[in-house]
């Protein structure tokens, strides 16, 4: 819970920083454009009036209140003696809003007046020929509150620090929101121990990229719970493998100390012989889990069979077909293992004879090896490549493999880009893939 505490607190605390910067810039730039707009909009309606006014007085004298002009309330006519000589209702029988007089050469005249009430904004339009004589129309506009008041810009941070507020609620309150199904899933990971891998994560409704996590993570979870499984079964069938040879050897061993004979000791270095060919499997298997890679040059595939065919003592006869000139890019050591298990294989459980053939095909290297023997049934083909498996009942001639033979071979050949597999065949029938190595740029050149 903390973590998903940690994230909202700091997205929250982000979000109301950012917003509230964003809002004091917008209050200042507002305390500071909105009075200078709104007055400058109420000159221009006074002055508009003003004028109106001034060109009304040209001809005739108003007989009563100065009727309203330009959405202007507040009009009075004055003289040069700061006498009122016609005014408009909201001013009868009051004194000139303002002594301000246009000066000489100018015809018109501004200034802001501040009464008891609010503040008004006031523009006289001069008109020396008017039928009152040379006088002044003025033309008067209240202020709004906040623009005569000092409230505008607590008004503006009041809203700011709501806005603010309210922003930094909907923060908390929606990263909570989102972040629920990933704590969710964290609470759920924290409950899953190596003990029991099975348990998996709730994936929500929400079709969107925390549903795809709780997907992903119940897919690397049953990955996990099939490697630790592959693991436990191995170091079970390691350790079963590893004691049954031990036992016969420390038996034989000691019949051999009790009376001496020439079989004990040739069995007990049979075992002994059996259990270091255990050790090393499991050292290279161990190394291929490891995903170590080591030095790899190119080879003429053909060669490299026949020279594993000739240090193998088969007990039976083998026959090549081998095509030449195709090249594969590997370990020499380990492409020559993966070879000896297959010929091993097929020799050990071979009724009279064994066939391997090299071919190409396409821009893959093939090699297949063949045998005559009770084959492989479709269902366990699979099977023979899991560690310590044997087919008892129909391949009985295994005394002395280790069950480690085929899953290295196939190891090997993924780790070198290829696959092994089995195919249909009267015995059976192993077949490698690997790709060929394209010759080096300096080979082609004349």
């Amino acid at each position: 819970m903390v973590f998903g505490r940690s994230i909202r607190a700091r997205m929250t605390i982000a979000t109301v920083v950012v917003f509230g910067a964003v809002v004091l810039l917008g209050i200042l730039a507002i305390s500071l454009t909105y009075p200078v707009r709104a007055r400058a909009d109420l000159v221009e309606q006074a002055d508009d009036a003003s004028r109106h006014l001034s060109l009304a007085i040209t001809e005739h004298r108003f007989s009563g209140p100065i009727p309203p002009l330009k959405g202007a309330y507040l009009l009075q006519i004055v003289n040069s003696d700061g006498h009122v000589l016609a005014a408009s209702t909201g001013l009868a029988g009051q004194p000139a809003l303002t002594r301000a007089w246009p000066e000489a050469g100018d015809l018109r005249v501004q200034t802001r007046v501040c009464p008891p009430g609010r503040c008004m904004v006031v523009v006289g339009t001069s008109n020396p020929a008017s039928a009152y004589g040379s006088v002044v129309a003025y033309a008067a506009l209240r202020e709004p509150f906040l623009l005569s008041s000092p409230f505008l810009p607590l008004v503006l941070s009041a809203f700011g620090v709501v806005l603010v507020a309210l922003t930094g609620w909907g923060a908390w309150y929606g990263v909570g929101r989102v972040l629920a199904p990933v704590e969710r899933i964290r609470s759920g990971l924290a409950r899953i121990s190596a003990q029991d891998l099975s348990r998996r994560i709730d994936v929500p409704d929400t079709q969107d990229e925390v549903a795809e996590l709780a997907t992903t993570v119940n897919e690397t979870l049953e990955r996990l719970e099939d490697a630790v499984a592959r693991h436990r079964r191995f170091v079970s069938d390691a350790s079963h493998e590893l004691r049954t040879p031990i036992t016969g050897l420390l038996v034989r061993l000691e019949a051999g100390l009790a009376d001496p004979r020439e079989d004990d000791w040739r069995a007990a270095i049979k075992d002994a012989e059996r259990l270091s060919d255990i050790v090393h499997d499991l050292l290279l298997m161990a190394r291929l889990d490891a995903g170590v890679q080591p030095a790899q040059e190119r080879i003429e595939l053909g060669k490299l069979v026949e020279e594993e065919v000739a240090r193998q003592s088969c007990r039976l006869p083998l026959t090549m077909d081998v095509e030449p000139g195709l090249f594969v890019r590997g370990n020499r050591l380990r492409l020559a293992r993966l070879l000896t298990n297959l010929l091993s294989n097929a020799d050990r459980y071979a009724d009279s004879r064994v066939w391997i053939s090299v071919r190409g095909w396409a821009d893959q290297a093939v090699v297949e090896v063949l045998d005559d023997g009770p084959g492989i049934p479709a269902e366990m083909r699979d099977r023979v490549f899991e560690r310590f498996t044997r087919l008892d009942h129909t391949r009985s001639r295994d005394t002395g493999g280790t069950g480690l033979g085929l899953p290295i071979a196939r190891d090997i050949a993924r780790a070198h880009g290829g696959t092994l597999e089995i195919g249909d065949g009267p015995g059976a029938r192993m077949i490698l893939r690997l790709p060929q190595s394209p010759p080096a740029p300096d080979s082609t050149r004349l």
